[in-house]
């Protein structure tokens, strides 16, 4: 899906950072960007940045308040675009300065140069279960339901929620992740890469029609990557963030 998106040289591209209290390295990325201490043209959001930050539930906005608040200042400085993931969505009142795509409106083309990049957090291609399970899970009547019986039980739901997210492994590899892939993106797309999270496996696959790239995850390591020049064929650089660098 279009929507004349010029994706900038010096781009910063960030994924699966899986930000919560408990992982809060992405905070201090922000920081530096806030600050200017870091200096993207354009800030690309790839999805599931915040571990549970659901729009129309306040407690999960609350608990992000701080991110959300930076993010938004960033966002009236330089272009943000974020593409909601499986942990954050129903983010354009949350995010009102910044370009939001929902899962419905990904994959998302963009351009780059005389180059077409395709933008997608991940989670879709996938089957009619998971389909109607994310169709659920984003609709606002379920979402105010949960927020109010969260409320009455003392958040329990969501604080149970963070506890058991705290806890997954996200530097797991995928067994198979090439022929996964194929199966599920070759001959589909018209591009000249494909770039997407949600696998949390940063690699790169070269295809016969396009460069597809998985990206690594800032929750493992503090990855993220930094859109090179258009004459590069490798179109990212990663880098680790480190507090203090």
């Amino acid at each position: 899906m279009s929507h004349n998106i010029e994706i900038l040289e010096g781009a910063f591209v960030v994924s699966d950072a899986h930000y919560s209290h408990q992982r809060p390295e992405l905070l201090n990325f922000i920081k530096d960007i806030h600050s200017k201490k870091l200096q993207p043209s354009q800030l690309i959001l790839m999805g599931d940045i915040f571990d549970a930050l659901f729009g129309g539930v306040s407690y999960t906005h609350k608990t992000n308040e701080e991110a959300i608040s930076l993010l938004n200042e960033i966002s009236q400085d330089i272009e943000v675009i974020y593409l909601e993931g499986n942990h954050d969505f129903n983010l354009k009142k949350v995010f009102p300065f910044s370009k939001v795509f929902s899962i419905s409106a990904q994959p998302l083309t963009c351009n780059y140069g005389d180059k077409t990049i395709i933008l997608a957090h991940g989670d879709m291609e996938v089957g009619q279960g998971y389909k109607i399970y994310s169709s659920i899970i984003r609709n606002k009547i379920v979402l105010f339901l949960l927020s109010i019986i969260d409320k009455l039980l003392g958040h329990y739901i969501l604080k149970k929620l963070d506890n058991y997210l705290s806890k997954k492994d996200d530097c797991n590899e995928f067994t198979g992740f090439r022929e996964y892939i194929s199966k599920r993106l070759e001959g589909k797309y018209v591009c000249d890469y494909f770039v997407e999270g949600h696998f949390h496996q940063n690699k790169t696959i070269n295809y016969e029609d396009f460069i597809y790239i998985n990206l690594g995850v800032f929750a493992c390591n503090q990855r993220y990557f930094i859109v090179k020049s258009v004459q590069d064929a490798d179109l990212l650089q990663e880098n680790t963030f480190s507090k203090g660098n």
